[in-house]
């Protein structure tokens, strides 16, 4: 009984140092220095499962292509400015959400989560060629994010594409 007591005080204090940590910000892990547009690609996905990337094919050797790789956003026939600008809106309107760079053809935006204050980072390219909009979210921590970039970029998707039927 007093071994059980101990583990569940052990537990709790390391929840509480987690949590202490997140909340004085040594979570959010350091800025990335080589964000943005690199001669028509987006910086490469991460070397562990935490991040996604629409440019994921063109990196054929990396450990994680398969796991990052993810369909670029639609354009739908919208001019450059005009779907950065649809979703930057959806973006401006996610919890933890915040625009950092919005240039012409690029958007880059930074999402800290509320609890553990961990941050990820997400760039949208507008493609001219392909018409449509590159994109890599990843975390800054971490060697997995469960999922969670995907799952962004998805509501991104779905928002763009609810956002479109609307317009007609």
């Amino acid at each position: 009984m007093v071994m059980v007591k101990w583990a569940i005080i052990i537990v709790a204090l390391v929840v509480i140092a987690g949590l202490l940590a997140g909340q004085l910000g040594l979570l959010k892990g350091t800025p990335p220095t080589d964000l943005g547009l690199h001669e028509g690609r987006l910086k490469p996905p991460s070397k562990t499962p935490n991040s996604v990337s629409s440019q994921a094919s063109l990196y054929p050797d990396h450990p994680q292509r398969s796991y990052a790789d993810i369909a670029p956003l639609p354009a739908n026939g919208e001019p450059e400015e005009a779907a950065l600008d649809r979703i930057a809106n959806i973006v401006e309107a996610m919890d933890g959400a915040k625009i950092v760079k919005k240039e012409p053809g690029y958007l880059y935006a930074q999402f800290t989560t509320r609890l553990m204050k961990y941050v990820d980072d997400a760039e949208f390219w507008f493609d001219p060629a392909a018409g449509v909009i590159q994109v890599r979210s990843a975390s800054r921590l971490g060697s997995s994010d469960l999922g969670v970039n995907r799952k962004r970029i998805e509501f991104i998707r779905q928002k763009l594409q609810n956002s479109r039927h609307l317009l007609r």
